[in-house]
């Protein structure tokens, strides 16, 4: 039997290789299913958060908050038919106004299950009409609430690929590249008047969705019959979802701000305010004015 001899600097190589696989097996193991989490910060659930209170709490109703891009996750490779962008978007505008100020900002009222709220009314009248002892009359149920403003909008853009690039380089068969991929979701949200139908405010965020790829990897002739290849690699693709709840988190911060400054509503010390309402059209680089609108 013929037997090889292989040189220190080949066994090093071999080494190094072993070391990496261990690495790379260590470092894959802990990536396991954890355990379920409650809530999620942005990065502006915390200015979302920590508004002063308003003069008092503003009743909203949201019906709708849709995907209006119909946009699909984009591949090179199959058709795919899912979604780019989440279609619980409603739900996610709902919990960004119920944590607005720790929950003194807004009211809101049940409308996108609109129809099962009012089976479960008539079930209760029904159910009392059947049940009644001795002709013994039961108060009414009490009237739904109504809000004299409706929040609409949805998600208006999903732009994919829109910056894309890489570097690498290599040398005696060792090196690595990485590659990085961006894209933009935008948010319009809109408050209108119930009672007149005008538009009070509209307001446009956008947020960039990151993707990045490096690998790295070594390809070489340990003696003429024997190759040594090892590669590694490791990707991170910011959430779309997340993307889209911080989109629509700034855009009720931004809201409130551009209501304040319209005289829609205000706060209950407005000199608390003041600075927040400073810090925020600095950083929109908006020129402050007062000139308002009349509260619908």
């Amino acid at each position: 039997m013929k037997r090889h001899r292989f040189s220190g600097r080949t066994l090093l190589l071999l080494c190094v290789g072993s070391l990496c696989l261990n690495a790379c097996s260590t470092f894959v193991q802990p990536l396991t299913s954890g355990k379920a989490k409650v809530g999620y910060e942005s990065q502006v659930f915390q200015q979302l958060v920590s508004l002063p209170p308003p003069k008092e709490p503003i009743v909203v109703v949201v019906y709708k908050f849709r995907d209006h891009t119909g946009q699909y996750k984009s591949s090179d490779t199959v058709l795919q038919y899912s979604t780019a962008v989440t279609q619980g978007a409603t739900s996610l505008l709902i919990k960004a106004l119920m944590d607005t100020g720790n929950g003194k900002w807004f009211t809101v009222l049940e409308r996108e299950g609109l129809s099962n709220l009012l089976n479960e009314r008539k079930i209760i009248r029904q159910t009392r009409k059947q049940y009644i002892n001795g002709g013994e009359k039961l108060p009414p149920l009490p009237p739904l609430l109504y809000a004299p403003i409706l929040l609409d909008g949805g998600i208006v853009a999903y732009e994919s690929n829109l910056l894309s690039g890489g570097m690498g380089a290599r040398y005696f068969g060792a090196g690595g590249f990485t590659e990085f991929r961006r894209d933009t979701v935008t948010v319009d949200l809109r408050a209108v008047s119930v009672k007149r139908g005008t538009i009070l405010n509209t307001l446009q965020t956008r947020k960039t969705i990151l993707s990045a790829k490096l690998e790295g990897g070594l390809f070489r002739f340990v003696d003429p019959l024997r190759l040594l290849e090892i590669e590694a690699g490791i990707a991170s693709n910011e959430a779309p979802q997340m993307a889209v709840r911080e989109a629509i988190e700034l855009a009720v911060y931004g809201l409130i701000l551009e209501g304040v400054k319209d005289q829609i509503w205000t706060f209950k010390n407005p000199e608390v305010g003041a600075s927040i309402l400073a810090s925020y059209f600095d950083e929109k680089q908006e020129p402050k004015y007062t000139a308002g609108k009349t509260n619908g």
